[in-house]
């Protein structure tokens, strides 16, 4: 097969029918070449090494090897074979996966025939692409706050003051120094992005670090 000019793409996916459509879709477009086809990650894998196609079109989840898997296999080999995922999974875990493992785009199968030509030729310039949808979830996601770890000494603290103790009655009660209890106090501020003892206890529980209080929620200063 002639394919000089041409983006040389392989389609990987497991179910049969699914692949011969897409090969279908894109078999009229003047601009692509279909040089190979595989129903496995370990075959992708095999097939981008003979024929070091410009782009693979790769589902997630098949047998033998998975997409991801796969992704992280081409991305590693001396070759230039850009991944772009296609598939029905549009949740955070598999889309995070996917581009942790280096796809340069993430498309569902609902994509028109359009919008998968564009989507190919972007990749092959290794330009990213994202299925709207898929681009929603990932900026829904980065805009959620980043998640914060409070050590086990400062969630005793802030669980003390939850139950209403003053910094020398936590100081007693966890045996140390007043001095330390405002440290630690000042680090969980920081850590919350507050100011103050009831905002802290409050952004603790919203964010489910620190369980709800039997008593009311103190006030204060440090």
């Amino acid at each position: 097969m002639e394919t000089s000019g041409r983006i040389r793409v392989i389609v990987v996916d497991d179910h049969t029918v699914m692949r011969a459509g897409v090969v279908a879709l894109l078999a009229p477009e003047p601009s692509i070449a279909i040089v190979g086809e595989a129903d496995n990650g370990q075959e992708a894998v095999a097939l981008v090494g003979d024929l070091r196609p410009d782009v693979a079109l790769i589902d997630l989840r098949m047998p033998v090897m998975d997409g991801v898997a796969a992704t992280a296999a081409i991305v590693a080999a001396p070759v230039t074979t850009r991944v772009l995922i296609l598939t029905t999974y549009d949740t955070d875990v598999e889309i995070e996966r996917a581009v942790e493992a280096g796809a340069i785009g993430y498309l569902l199968k609902d994509t028109t025939r359009e919008q998968l030509v564009s989507a190919i030729h972007s990749a092959a310039r290794g330009e990213t692409v994202l299925a709207p949808r898929v681009a929603e979830r990932l900026v829904a996601r980065m805009r959620q706050p980043a998640p914060v770890a409070l050590t086990a000494r400062e969630l005793d603290v802030l669980g003390a003051v939850a139950d209403g103790l003053s910094n020398s009655d936590i100081g007693r009660r966890l045996t140390i120094a007043e001095a330390t209890v405002k440290t630690h106090l000042l680090r969980v501020f920081a850590k919350l992005d507050v100011s103050d003892r009831t905002h802290a206890v409050v952004t603790a529980m919203e964010r489910g670090l620190l369980t709800r209080p039997d008593r009311d929620r103190p006030g204060g200063a440090l």
